[in-house]
């Protein structure tokens, strides 16, 4: 059993994840875990639950909500001693394979001895994939939201800016862009942050990007704080403006080590044998080693040798997806075919449409099949945030050198080519790749064979799972028929359910009818995140309709139309098109075959279709006659 504190509160167990509601318990749990192992009193306890106004009975309903958190535990096999009572207060011993904030902590502690340059970025990789999005997003308490929250998200954000620091310094600029963009845009005070993002910019050859980048800033920092940027950044655009080559970040130390000095010193350091003392609010330490409840499964775990490294790195178990739900067919059948010990098993395959699922797919899979691949697993996103293609020599430069342990399982995520992927294709000794896509990628099985999964929407038992799942059972149950009617709003897309979810999680009183009403009067524009820009429905189908070229873009936003049309007045008859222009659209993931008719266009697609459809001539797509 684990605790997922990075993101959504919830306790995993295995492949599933169970989020926790908005509540009281649910806040003393956030404040015992973000303070795990030392003992926290009474008084922060009770303004970590209640802010400024506890009952008068305080500690006694202390009492009441730490034997209502100790039923939640029950429920999940966590042992009733899991919560000590302590002389002042409550405690939680947790360790590194039963909280994320441990193992994340941990993982930064082990990129501090790293040998070299290459071994602390890639543990560094490792401690920030255990975030999963804005921390403590489902708990209500405004306290832990003031004082806790922000301390937590500067732990991460140190470790962002340490990373890019280092792949600066290694020349390694393409990847700091993928890390950066959206980061330097959500925290302008960090002007860090900003250097980074510029200086990628002008050593990729975007120069007039980075240029822009710069009056962008300023124009921010007088706006929002009346201050000038500071001197690293105005010695940064004195460097682009004169054309010159900048070798390792500006102002700041040459060797990746040395750069990221000062965050380490920064972050917490281990205390396990120190005492500890009775309030929390001067802890920063990580928590000493307790047992496992006799219900957790052992942890997995491979070694891998680094080269220089004086010790082997840990790499960390595939964590299942949170409230991963549905696709129990395509599940199984990845993981059988991930842990069948055949030599002829080639590439696993897994497209679809934008939003439909297609990693969270890959990565619960990758979840069940772990133990098979004891040389580790590895996941590498083929495309920039501006939806370029990433090439085979720079995705090959993420993955470290195989440590001889044996097979490697390869996530290469949303691919837009089978020639991109090919180069990167493991052998069948070397281990297995699984390759996301919106295309179907068929060259790739023809010449490498493997199999082909495409996902389609949920199903509407599955969707009202997901949102039983993400909003718990008892807010669904006052609510079935919205429910119902939330996820039809969202297409019965996961990730328009996601968000749908997420927003209901961070706003208790708000009812999943009202919710679905609203969502409607603007769809998909209101399937997004405000504090979350990857999290919105219109930015991904922008995206990948950016991919498509000029004239496949206008072909479907005009059959989008068409198709409405011909429902409209004859639904059988659907507008007649090129065959090759429905078969490259099926293949973007843009529609899907029949049944009953020839090709259909998913309802959320079709409704961000219509929005972005009245700018292009309604011109009606036809099959050129054949000659003869």
């Amino acid at each position: 059993m684990r605790f997922q504190l990075l993101g959504l509160l919830s306790i995993a167990d295995g492949e599933h994840a169970a989020v926790l509601q908005p509540s009281k318990p649910t806040s003393l749990l956030a404040a015992l875990l973000i303070h795990s192992g030392a003992a926290v009193s009474t008084d922060y306890l009770v303004r970590a639950v209640w802010d400024t106004e506890p009952p008068a009975t305080a500690r006694a309903a202390l009492q009441s909500c730490v034997l209502r958190l100790r039923r939640i535990f029950a429920k999940y096999g966590i042992a009733n001693d899991t919560i000590e009572a302590v002389p002042g207060g409550y405690r939680m011993r947790m360790d590194h394979e039963t909280l994320d904030l441990v193992r994340f902590r941990e993982l930064v502690r082990t990129a501090d001895s790293a040998g070299d340059a290459e071994a602390e970025s890639y543990v560094l990789r490792e401690a920030l994939a255990l975030w999963h999005g804005p921390v403590l997003a489902n708990v209500s308490s405004e306290m832990l939201h003031r004082d806790e929250a922000p301390r937590l998200t500067e732990e991460r954000l140190r470790v962002l800016e340490r990373l890019c620091d280092i792949e600066l310094a290694r020349g390694r600029c393409r990847e700091v862009l993928a890390e950066v963009w959206d980061v330097a845009r959500r925290h302008p005070e960090r002007e860090r942050f900003s250097e980074q993002l510029i200086e990628a910019l002008y050593r990729t050859g975007r120069q007039t990007e980075a240029l822009a980048q710069i009056r962008s800033v300023k124009e921010r920092l007088k706006d929002e704080f009346g201050i000038d940027p500071g001197a690293p950044l105005q010695r940064l655009e004195l460097a682009i403006l004169r054309g010159e080559v900048l070798d390792s970040p500006p102002g700041h130390t040459r060797l990746a080590i040395e750069a990221g000095a000062s965050a380490r010193a920064a972050l917490p350091s281990s205390a396990a044998d120190e005492p500890r003392p009775a309030s929390p609010d001067a802890l920063d330490s990580a928590p000493a080693s307790a047992p496992l409840p006799p219900s957790a499964p052992p942890a997995q775990a491979a070694r891998v040798s680094l080269p220089t490294q004086t010790a082997p790195v840990t790499i960390a178990t595939v964590a299942p997806v949170p409230c991963f739900t549905g696709r129990a067919t395509q599940l199984t059948s990845i993981q059988r075919g991930l842990m069948a010990d055949d030599p002829h098993t080639g590439p696993v395959v897994i497209s679809g449409a934008p939003g439909i699922g297609k990693t969270a797919l890959a990565l619960q899979a990758a979840h069940l099949a772990q133990e098979a691949f004891p040389g580790g697993r590895f996941t590498i996103v083929m495309t920039g945030t501006d939806g370029s293609p990433l090439d085979a020599a720079d995705a090959r430069a993420q993955l470290p050198p195989s440590n001889g342990a044996g097979r490697r399982l390869l996530i290469l995520d949303d691919a837009v080519s089978a020639e991109q992927v090919r180069p990167l294709l493991p052998t069948a000794a070397e281990g297995v790749a699984v390759v996301t896509s919106r295309r179907g990628l068929a060259g790739l099985v023809a010449t490498h064979g493997g199999v082909v999964h495409r996902l389609d929407t949920l199903a509407e038992d599955e969707s009202y799972q997901l949102l039983i799942s993400t909003l718990g059972a008892e807010r669904v149950a006052e609510e079935p028929e919205a429910a119902r009617e939330l996820a039809r709003i969202c297409g019965h897309f996961p990730l328009g359910l996601r968000i749908a979810a997420a927003r209901l999680l961070t706003r208790p009183g708000l009812g999943i009818g009202d919710c679905a009403a609203w969502l409607a009067a603007d769809l998909p524009a209101r399937l997004s995140l405000a504090d979350e820009p990857l999290m919105s429905v219109p930015r991904v189908f922008e995206a990948a309709l950016q991919r498509l070229s000029p004239e496949l873009r206008q072909a479907f936003l005009l059959l989008a139309m068409e198709h409405e049309d011909a429902r409209t007045t004859d639904p059988a008859m659907p507008p007649v098109v090129p065959d090759e222009v429905l078969e490259q659209l099926a293949d973007a993931g843009f529609i899907e075959e029949g049944p009953p008719k020839p090709y259909r266009i998913h309802e959320l697609l079709k409704v961000y279709a219509r929005q972005h459809a009245t700018a292009p001539p309604r011109t009606r797509l036809v099959t050129a006659p054949t000659p003869g």
